[in-house]
């Protein structure tokens, strides 16, 4: 007899659409032509109350219209275009296949296979990929625009989809430096964790996280605060 071949779904790719990133071009664009009309009434406005304007203001003013539309409509969509590459360098891309995940964000990126996988969800802006023993292997932002999508990609595959609020959600504490529920090197870590957050050292912040992650403590942000959970 021949074997049943059952067919896998392909993998989906969850990634910031690009409609999404071009309109934020074609809002700069269009603020763009908006200030080639307004600038002149703003400058006169400017000089009569406070007996001058700043120099880029002038200059602008001083473009006739046929020149001003173009010029501007060009800052603006450039501006447009630099806000667009930012958002899509905040967030990941997300490949769910039937038998694994592959996370890339900033230059790098996780694999994890399905069998490690117990909760799958969203929490706040993070997705979160968290393993039966409780630990995470995945924690990064996402847009919150698309938490919809991750949840169809990963339902669709059948992973364990728990929506968008942590389980364990009501398990985390605030972390208060030199408390004695932890140990010091546990309080050591979370105090280089936040200084390399402050400092936007986002390597030195993961690397402290994954060392808390071997010790056994799941970390978060809410706000300025960390917040943790012993695994």
């Amino acid at each position: 007899m021949r074997a049943t071949m059952v067919k896998q779904e392909p993998p989906v790719t969850v990634r910031l659409p690009e409609a999404w990133l071009w309109a934020v071009i074609l809002i700069g664009a269009g603020l763009g032509v908006g200030a080639a009309f307004a600038v002149g009434p703003v400058a006169d406005w400017t000089i009569r109350l406070f007996d001058g304007a700043p120099g880029p203001l002038r200059l602008a003013a001083a473009l006739p219209l046929v020149w001003a539309v173009p010029a501007l409509t060009l800052v603006g969509a450039l501006a447009g275009a630099w806000v667009a590459g930012v958002w899509r360098a905040e967030n990941p891309v997300v490949e769910v296949g039937a038998d694994r995940v592959v996370v890339r964000a900033d230059g790098g990126g996780h694999h994890v296979e399905r069998a490690q996988l117990a909760e799958v969800f969203t929490d706040g802006r993070d997705l979160v990929l968290r393993g039966a023993d409780g630990g995470e292997h995945v924690r990064t932002r996402v847009d919150s625009g698309l938490a919809e999508r991750l949840r169809s990609a990963f339902e669709q595959h059948g992973y364990p989809w728990r929506g968008t609020v942590d389980p364990h959600e009501s398990a985390y504490t605030v972390w208060v430096d030199n408390t004695p529920d932890l140990d010091e090197r546990t309080h050591a870590l979370l105090r280089q964790r936040r200084r390399a957050l402050a400092d936007d050292r986002t390597g030195a912040a993961d690397e402290a996280r994954e060392e808390l992650r071997t010790r056994g403590i799941s970390v978060r942000d809410r706000g300025k605060a960390q917040q943790y959970r012993k695994v």
